[in-house]
């Protein structure tokens, strides 16, 4: 293929009414004045779409548009370009023709790139017009640095070497930043946040140390090292938490900050010692109070608008449960986002504070000087709040605290680790709360799981296998064979797995007069019985289901939520 030519995109645009000559006139003006890209400008001010752009260039050179939500990227081509080359050019990979590459660039007609690329690839290329923000999320989502983290950990093992030394001086080193340790914590962190992992886990093995992420709920191994680097790294991490580097015989928890591509990532570290070492686990917290909105959580609009009421009660407990990892707290923080103003005096117990919200009071508990629940509840309410939220529902004293100030005029937010909604006020009894209490106190129960979406870019039809087709039976019935299922075959965008992102799945159980009634009976088994009919068509598993029938999840996926479900 020829070189392209250098065209002018303001006039394509006129020239395809997209936008007027008066609107390139302004467009100009501003583009002297501030030296931003034109088409940046076309956009930013509404004139036209980045998809318009792109399809009229398309239109003016004759060469197609891929639309890489769309397109099946494979890693092996996009690899082919260096990660600064494919950034600079604002490019990428997408066919291997035999003779041939084609190659999707945002800006076809930039003559300089178009010959770099031919020198790179020592090819020939053909072009297509691809979007920019489209490419900019496959590049950072394809380009991963496990090279470089592995090339990293292999640098530091050598300068280890096989003498003892003294690590410590690792951390007082004037040059920190340029020691391989920090290179390569530095490497892992931007690689997690990269991959939206929500935990690093470095664990030692006998004869490895293994570094794995886990993302959307699944755990992936990232890479293996030198085992004898774990000491370095494990150091390194207490010096930036605070904690204890002569302890290493006894767990230790803590936390830090560290700025990750621009975002601030808080870090809660907990360190335990194991037979190999000492393995380490990080939550990785990305602070954004703006994320926190009820209309993002995923539930149904029905059920999202009876929480929504229930929350601005002015007294009474509101339960959310699930397993850990299942989005209580997320939950719980969406609703203290909606209920922060300026007339509401709202104060948390936390252990430890995960997300700090501005204009909320959040105390943080400390086991190592008495500071627990059930003391800071007792000074909270001496504080005059309005809402509180307790961190977790851990034991008697504490559930009897809440219980009572949601009956004495407080709205009281807290999470309590059980299977289903129904369960809850009953493991509140056995906790040792009494029964009017409960009956008297809670206003309503939600239970949720967090479940994996199928990746938009590769999802595509999919056939039931006879076991999903039986679970798919018994769950629809008749209906099994009037909807369409898919699944993600594994792209570049999800890292091969076939999901992206997660979304919950909710039951919520509102209690009534009735419920009330059945809470204070002696037989639980009446209570749970009641419950069930209550929930009738509303439960997890329901949830679920409506997600695969909606073409948001897999068969397999819903199969592995419900079996976390009690019958």
């Amino acid at each position: 293929m020829a070189s392209p030519v250098k065209i002018r995109l303001g006039e394509i645009l006129v020239q395809q009414d997209l936008i007027s000559a008066d609107d390139l006139s302004k467009a100009l003006e501003e583009q002297k004045r501030t030296g931003r890209k034109l088409g940046r400008i076309f956009v930013d001010n509404g004139y036209v779409t980045e998809t318009q752009i792109s399809e009229a260039l398309a239109r003016q050179l004759k060469i197609p548009f891929v639309d890489l939500h769309q397109f099946n990227t494979k890693p092996e081509l996009i690899s082919k370009l260096p990660e600064a080359q494919a950034r600079r050019f604002r490019c990428t990979v997408l066919e291997d023709k035999g003779n041939s590459y084609l190659v999707g660039m945002v800006d076809p007609t930039d003559l300089f790139a178009y010959d770099e690329l031919v020198r790179i690839l020592r090819k020939d290329i053909e072009l297509a017009v691809i979007q920019e923000g489209s490419l900019l999320q496959l590049i950072d989502r394809s380009y991963r640095r496990t090279d470089e983290i592995s090339n990293l950990a292999l640098e530091l093992g050598e300068d280890l070497g096989d003498t003892t030394i003294d690590f410590s001086s690792i951390g007082a080193a004037k040059n920190t930043e340029e020691a391989p340790v920090v290179k390569l914590l530095q490497t892992i962190f931007e690689d997690a946040v990269q991959v939206r992992a929500s935990d690093i886990h470095i664990e030692p093995q006998e004869n490895k140390l293994h570094i794995r992420f886990r993302i959307d709920g699944v755990m992936h191994l990232q890479t293996q090292a030198d085992l004898k680097i774990a000491s370095a790294l494990v150091l390194r991490l207490k010096l930036m938490s605070g904690l204890d580097i002569s302890e290493k015989r006894l767990p230790q928890d803590g936390r830090f900050a560290v700025k990750v591509k621009q975002q601030t990532v808080d870090v809660r570290i907990s360190n335990m010692p194991t037979q190999y070492g000492e393995s380490v686990v990080m939550r990785l917290l990305i602070q954004n109070s703006s994320g926190f909105s009820l209309e993002k959580l995923g539930m149904p609009a029905d059920m999202l608008e009876r929480f929504r009421k229930l929350i601005h009660r002015p007294s009474g407990m509101v339960l959310v449960t699930g397993p850990t990892g299942s989005g209580k707290t997320t939950t719980l923080y969406a609703a203290l986002n909606e209920l922060n103003s300026t007339s509401n005096k709202i104060i948390t117990v936390e252990d430890p504070v995960e997300y700090r919200l501005p204009g909320i009071n959040q105390v943080q508990v400390n086991e190592k000087i008495d500071l627990d629940f059930s003391r800071v509840l007792r000074s909270t309410l001496r504080q005059d709040p309005d809402i509180v939220l307790i961190g977790e529902m851990r034991d008697q004293e504490t559930a009897q605290i809440g219980l009572r100030a949601a009956m004495t005029g407080h709205l009281v937010l807290s999470t309590l680790h059980t299977n289903d909604a129904i369960s809850t006020p009953i493991r509140m009894v056995d906790m040792g709360a009494p029964k009017f209490m409960v009956a008297m106190s809670i206003l309503a129960v939600v239970a949720q799981r967090l479940v994996r979406l199928v990746c938009e870019s590769c999802s595509e039809p999919y056939s039931p296998e006879p076991l999903e087709q039986a679970w798919l039976q018994h769950e629809l019935g008749k209906e099994v064979n009037q909807h369409n299922y898919v699944h993600g075959k594994g792209c570049s965008i999800c890292n091969g797995t076939g999901y992206q992102g997660r979304v919950g799945v909710y039951e919520l159980l509102e209690m009534n007069n009735e419920l009330i009634d059945a809470a204070s009976h002696h037989d639980p088994n009446h209570f749970i019985k009641l419950g069930r009919q209550h929930m009738a068509g509303k439960t997890l598993r329901k949830s679920a289901v409506d997600l695969v029938i909606g073409k948001r999840t897999t068969i397999a996926e819903a199969m592995r939520i419900s079996n976390q479900f009690e019958e």
